[in-house]
């Protein structure tokens, strides 16, 4: 069952590419206290998150943190490599877009949002969603329903929610 509106975030743990190397970040230590955009999608690199679900958080950030969000957040079934890659190539990490893996999809399957599309080799992957939670608390969830697409969990539509 997924996250619904009311839930506090799982207990996971995501990871970065920092300085000295890949870093653990535990997601109530992301999100105590603070305002966060969470948006999951497929993969790295791949065509509907790259040419229009980043861009769509990229477009908004501004926006977002001109309401209050603290952080905008980026999840994928990646590695920390791909993940920072993917950031520079599309001007994501420039744009304010913290980028974190989840490479073995725990914080996915906590949430509910596992898929698996073997003919296009995507396993064990996230589902596209995007969220708004305060002090760690669900406050918008937004998971998209149609295939290929981001008009749900899309960051206009996102801070069209939470106003």
């Amino acid at each position: 069952m997924a996250i619904s509106v009311g839930d506090h975030l799982p207990e996971a743990t995501l990871r970065r590419l920092g300085k000295e190397g890949p870093e653990a970040l535990a997601v109530t230590s992301l999100t105590r206290g603070r305002n966060v955009v969470i948006f999951g999608l497929p993969g790295a690199f791949t065509s509907t998150c790259t040419m229009a679900h980043v861009p769509s958080f990229m477009r908004t950030r501004a926006a977002f943190a001109a309401r209050g969000v603290d952080e905008v957040i980026c999840v994928s079934v990646n590695d920390v490599f791909v993940m920072q890659a993917w950031g520079l190539s599309t001007g994501a990490a420039e744009a304010g877009i913290t980028m974190l893996a989840d490479p073995q999809g725990e914080f996915t399957r906590a949430l509910g949002m596992e898929f698996t599309a073997e003919i296009t080799g995507l396993i064990g992957r996230c589902k596209r969603f995007s969220l708004y939670a305060v002090d760690g608390v669900v406050k918008v969830f937004h998971p998209e329903t149609g295939k290929g697409t981001c008009d749900i969990s899309g960051g206009e539509a996102l801070l069209a929610a939470i106003g």
